[in-house]
């Protein structure tokens, strides 16, 4: 589910005021097909913009998270990672062994989720769900 959004225009309709720094970690944000953190955001902004400091980074992505437009996600690796906030839900599986984070979505499972909630009484309003996980390839070769 790689996607690309306009981070910028996020921030502008939560109207946020946007320097040539904050643009520039926006258009990061948006171009970035995985969920970086703040290392790695930094890094990606300092080539476009040498003099973003990760100081601005972190205050940049502290302020995005606050007004909702990206969301903070701990995949169990220590680092808070990001990716902005989509109308449209998806979960993740993260490969323990490498670090990659996979989007998906799935109906049969969002609906399961729904009734589950609904047996124990409950409406879902909300929810996250990160599977973690090992190549089932590599598991074989264990084997």
């Amino acid at each position: 589910m790689p996607h690309r959004i306009d981070v910028e225009a996020l921030c502008a309709e939560k109207g946020l005021r946007i320097t040539e720094q904050r643009r520039t970690i926006a258009k990061v944000l948006g171009e970035s097909e995985d969920h970086p953190d703040v290392e790695t955001l930094h890094e990606r902004a300092a080539a476009v913009d040498p003099n973003i400091s990760i100081a601005t980074v972190y205050r940049t992505v502290r302020l995005f998270e606050e007004a909702g437009v990206l969301e903070r996600h701990e995949f169990g690796d220590g680092r808070s990672r990001y990716e902005p906030t989509t109308e449209t839900h998806h979960d993740h599986l993260i490969d323990v062994e490498s670090g990659k984070v996979i989007e998906f979505h799935d109906e049969e499972l969002e609906q399961l989720q729904r009734r589950i909630a609904e047996r124990l009484g409950y409406r879902l309003v909300d929810h996250r769900m990160e599977l973690y996980a090992v190549s089932a390839g590599r598991e074989r070769d264990r084997g």
